[in-house]
């Protein structure tokens, strides 16, 4: 699993440096494979700097080439031979020094052309690796400052990605909101200045008109379905600071709202599903499940024989989807869609387990569910695919949020005993951090009792039932290693004489 460091900034606002962000998740019980550093640019444009062309001259023996002097902001003003067609004396450019490799394993070295010799370059957007065009040389404004390194001046960022594992009880932390929330609370027990994010979504709203209806017939599978139709969306590919956030966790961009899909599966841990509107027939999204023997055919060409416990997403005539688990081919978002509907929803962990296992397909989307999603989430990360579709790809929002959710989860309730927790600890941390570390993890104080309270567990934990549960949350975040080992152990010896090799069986 990976993990995006400028992208986890985005929640955390703090100091710490990307190793330092791994050793914080290694001693709060995530473990850490270790720290990649990429940069946004292959050699960081190192040897380009902000220069002045002071000269432009004709060359005197082309008839599109030019002799300039460059200032480069250190030293005498430079030759050199550009045939760039919108060179002018007076512009702020890039410009790469003898030495300078640009992207491309491109070397700028000294050279003679047509008679002139030239010691540098000045640079087109293309040659940066920074754009496409390449009609002429990059013109800065005026403002920019001679001798300024590219790198700075461009403000191009070294990516960080930390590779890590959890265990099958930790779900919670397989985003990039869930490990923010983590260090949240260790940052704050150590006083370590920082500021927890969450995404805005402040811009939702919800629309007129009536958009696709939804029927739940199997709201065992699906104790919680929420869904909009957004209408007069146009695709086309994502944003680039999506893809760059996208591709530096290895998820391979597709087009602006299944991006969007993926970029929400990363970022809260919720994962979506978005169906093109208007291939579902009868004009109601069906959650029910296969009849035995059902076939449908995924988004990777492949037909899937169904069991009658396994859950779909269908229309009037046919599943459009394995729920929780993969798209189908006929019913996925492509170039020429218009209309959408968004799917976020809390299936049945064992259920979706099953089907993955059968089926023999492991997703982003059935590694979550499989393991517990947390069932507070759906309709906020709906809310998130809204405005990010609507930023990325425009579009109506129709009708309003649709949901089933019979039931609700309730949060698990545990009566607590401070000083019984320290015992178990083996230490007196103080009542105070106990409950510190607890607020900050987002349990829910519904009564404190002197020495004790009753709490309500977070709705993102799925394996917190009991006082010991909690004792391991508070351990993990106060750190085992400020844990002091005793002074003396007590031990009970055996005096039995061991048996011989041959009496063991």
């Amino acid at each position: 699993m990976k993990l995006s460091y400028n992208w986890l900034k985005d929640y955390l606002k703090c100091d710490l440096d990307p190793q330092q962000i791994a050793d914080a998740m290694t001693g709060i019980g995530i473990e850490v494979d270790g720290v990649e550093q990429t940069e946004e640019i292959p050699g960081g444009l190192a040897g380009v700097v902000v220069a002045k062309v002071l000269e432009c001259e004709p060359h005197p023996d082309s008839d599109h080439l030019h002799v300039t002097k460059v200032d480069a902001g250190a030293g005498e003003p430079l030759t050199v031979v550009c045939g760039a067609p919108n060179v002018a004396a007076g512009q702020k450019v890039l410009f790469a020094q003898l030495g300078t490799v640009l992207p491309g394993d491109f070397k700028i070295k000294k050279s003679k052309i047509r008679g002139i010799e030239s010691f540098g370059m000045i640079c087109a957007e293309e040659e940066l690796g920074i754009g496409s065009s390449h009609e002429g040389i990059m013109v800065l404004p005026e403002e920019a400052v001679v001798g300024t390194p590219a790198k700075e001046y461009l403000h191009l960022k070294t990516e960080a990605v930390i590779e890590y594992e959890i265990t099958a009880n930790r779900v919670d932390a397989a985003s990039h909101w869930g490990v923010a929330r983590d260090l949240y609370a260790y940052l704050k027990l150590n006083n370590i200045p920082c500021e927890l994010c969450k995404p805005d979504v402040s811009a939702f709203s919800e629309g007129e008109g009536e958009g696709l209806g939804i029927d739940i017939q199997a709201p065992d599978g699906a104790p919680r379905y929420t869904g909009i139709t957004i209408k007069d969306v146009k695709v086309g590919p994502s944003p680039e600071w999506m893809q760059k956030k996208l591709l530096s966790i290895g998820s391979r961009p597709i087009n602006n709202i299944v991006d969007i899909s993926n970029y929400i599966l990363f970022e809260l841990g919720q994962p979506l599903h978005t169906f093109d509107a208007d291939k579902v027939e009868g004009g109601k999204v069906i959650v029910r499940r296969a009849a035995d023997g059902e076939v449908i055919r995924t988004l990777d060409g492949v037909d899937h024989k169904l069991a009658a416990t396994d859950l779909v997403i269908a229309n009037a005539s046919k599943p459009m989807c394995i729920a929780g688990v993969f798209g189908g081919e006929d019913s996925g978002v492509v170039e020429s869609t218009v209309n959408v509907f968004v799917e976020s929803a809390y299936f049945n962990p064992a259920s979706i387990r099953k089907t993955s296992k059968s089926q023999q397909l492991q997703t982003d989307a059935s590694f979550r569910y499989e393991r517990g999603c947390d069932p507070e989430m759906p309709v906020f990360a709906l809310k998130r695919a809204v405005c990010l579709i609507q930023e990325c790809a425009g579009g109506t929002v129709t009708g309003k949020i649709l949901e089933n959710y019979p039931e609700k989860i309730e949060r698990t309730k545990i009566d607590l005993d401070y000083d019984r927790i320290e015992a178990f600890i083996g230490q007196n941390i103080g009542h105070d951090v106990i409950e510190g570390i607890l607020e900050s993890l987002q349990y829910e104080f519904i009564e404190r009792r002197g020495n004790g309270a009753l709490v309500a567990a977070p709705s993102y934990m799925v394996d917190v039932y009991r006082e010991c549960d909690v004792v391991e949350e508070i351990l993990r975040i106060y750190g085992y290693d400020n844990i002091s080992l005793p002074k003396h152990m007590k031990m009970s010896v055996n005096a039995t004489p061991c048996p011989e090799p041959a009496a063991i069986k």
